[in-house]
């Protein structure tokens, strides 16, 4: 099994995992299915050789799923059941399959030299290097690492890595401040006249 197909049967999971989420009337349910499409997009970026969106992908996952399935276990349920909408569940299968579609074409070509270009091959590999490759040549000689992203983030950017981490959990602690119940005060209720 080539890692092309590989990446084409995760996006359609994605794709079902969304359309459960979409359709199915049980929150956990939902929420659930949302975590599962988060991940096989962490796979893919594995996959692709992008381990600094995989990682932070896993870990806003892991982070999102437990707050919101602590939130779904403590809420009360006030809603009520609505009908099913067919043609809602028409249009969303529709748009998958033209995403699939979409998705096959891009990796496979049109035609002839309308392929996309192998992972990790500079776009301008070409007829013409231009700055791309004799920057990815000289990046490679400084550092030694095959992905170039990962290289760049933590041999020239390390401290902005860590101040942008940095931001994330301050932005992380302070949503769940905001949305905790316990040590919270009552607010009085007010007589109505």
């Amino acid at each position: 099994m080539t890692i092309d197909l590989f990446i084409l049967l995760l996006i359609g999971f994605m794709l079902a995992a969304g359309l459960i989420a979409v359709e199915t009337s049980d929150l956990l349910s939902a929420v659930i299915a949302v975590g599962a499409a988060g991940f096989a997009l962490s796979v893919i970026d594995l996959l692709l050789g992008a381990p600094d969106l995989a990682f932070p992908q896993v870990l806003v996952e892991i982070i999102t799923l437990v707050l919101l399935i602590r939130m779904i276990m403590t809420r009360r349920d006030t809603s009520r059941q609505t009908p099913r909408d067919t043609l809602r569940t028409a249009v969303v299968l529709l748009g998958g399959g033209v995403f699939l579609v979409a998705a096959f074409l891009a990796v496979v070509g049109l035609g002839a030299g309308a392929t996309v270009p192998a992972f990790g091959e500079p776009l301008l590999a070409g007829g013409h290097p231009g700055v791309s490759a004799a920057y990815l040549w000289q990046f490679d000689k400084d550092t030694g690492v095959a992905n170039c992203v990962m290289g760049i983030l933590l041999d020239y950017r390390a401290y902005d890595t860590l101040g942008e981490a940095t931001v994330i959990f301050v932005a992380i602690m302070g949503g769940y401040v905001v949305l905790r119940k316990v040590g919270r005060k009552r607010q009085a209720q007010e007589p109505s006249p």
